[in-house]
């Protein structure tokens, strides 16, 4: 992990974010390693097992895990936590903008964007719905949080270790391409406040071999470096990938995945209060802030039944 903040350093360096789309299309290409490895082993579990693991209603009441013997109780913060996790995938929509930005045209980016998401959302279900229904087939109630860094499989080695390896360079990408947003509104907002600073503002020609001359600013340089150290440092505090992964879900989605969406189209819509779809849109937001809250509710319970086996800085599988 430390290695892997080392790198984050490096890349986060690069000034803006149309300079990390092929950075972008690399994490695009491992994931679809990682995720067809993890589901071609689950294929081949399950026709190795000759049936199904598991049952329709999740695990079972008993079940004994690393945090002790699963209850009724925890098995509803698991759903709820599991809520969390499906939400996270879907909360892309802090980056749309960013993306949409950096789209030529013609045709319009809009109507670029709109096919690319509606491609996107369906390749990414059909995924994600394949591996958890065949990962959890293969090993029923012992199915663990992370199919591939869980050690669900162990042969064969070599394919494991594309796929690990496919993980890394995925999260490498995924890193810089939720992050480069939020550096430069951090820098932009800083330009701003102190216009005279040259600590913020002022750039220097700094030549590197096999590169040529990069635009070095020691603001970006500090504060980037900073922040990657500090999520570097807090994800090795807690290593609860599950719980953290739900949470971050739970309190991402409504508000920028549906809410402020949903908002926007009846605004630009024109759609009248109390109407039909004005009516449909407003259940659609409202169950989704449900889940929402739900999600949180289950993680935050996760994560309190794992500190009961929590050591600082140490990963248990």
């Amino acid at each position: 992990m430390i290695t892997f903040g080392i790198i984050e350093i490096i890349f986060s360096q690069i000034p803006d974010f149309d300079q990390v789309w092929w950075l972008s299309i690399v994490a695009a290409i491992m994931s679809f390693t990682y995720s067809s490895v993890g589901l071609g082993l689950g294929v081949a579990k399950v026709a190795e097992n000759g049936s199904f693991k598991g049952s329709l209603t999740g695990i079972s009441i008993g079940t004994v895990t690393h945090a002790g013997v699963v209850t009724s109780t925890q098995k509803l913060w698991r759903s709820l936590q599991a809520l969390g996790a499906i939400a996270f995938a879907y909360s892309f929509s802090l980056i749309l903008i960013e993306i949409q930005d950096t789209i030529k045209s013609p045709p319009a980016e809009y109507k670029t964007m709109r096919k690319a998401t509606v491609l996107s959302i369906a390749v990414t279900t059909a995924f994600y719905m394949l591996c958890g229904c065949f990962g959890y087939a293969a090993f029923g109630d012992l199915a663990p949080g992370n199919l591939l860094t869980g050690f669900g499989f162990y042969n064969p080695y070599w394919l494991l270790d594309i796929a690990n390896i496919a993980i890394i360079v995925h999260l490498v990408g995924a890193y810089q391409v939720y992050c480069q947003p939020l550096f430069a509104f951090v820098e932009k907002w800083s330009a701003h406040k102190w216009p005279k600073s040259d600590f913020v503002t002022a750039e220097y020609d700094l030549p590197i071999p096999f590169y040529g001359v990069y635009q070095l600013n020691f603001f970006r340089l500090v504060w980037r470096t900073i922040f990657v150290v500090l999520t570097t440092v807090i994800a090795m505090l807690l290593p609860f990938f599950n719980d953290v992964v739900g949470i971050l879900g739970a309190f991402g989605f409504w508000p920028l995945t549906v809410y402020f969406p949903v908002e926007m189209y009846i605004s630009q819509k024109k759609i009248g209060r109390w109407t039909s779809r004005w009516v449909a849109l407003q259940i659609l937001s409202f169950a989704c802030l449900l889940i929402s809250l739900a999600a949180a509710v289950g993680s935050v319970a996760g994560v309190v039944l794992d500190l009961k086996t929590y050591k600082p800085f140490k990963t248990s599988y």
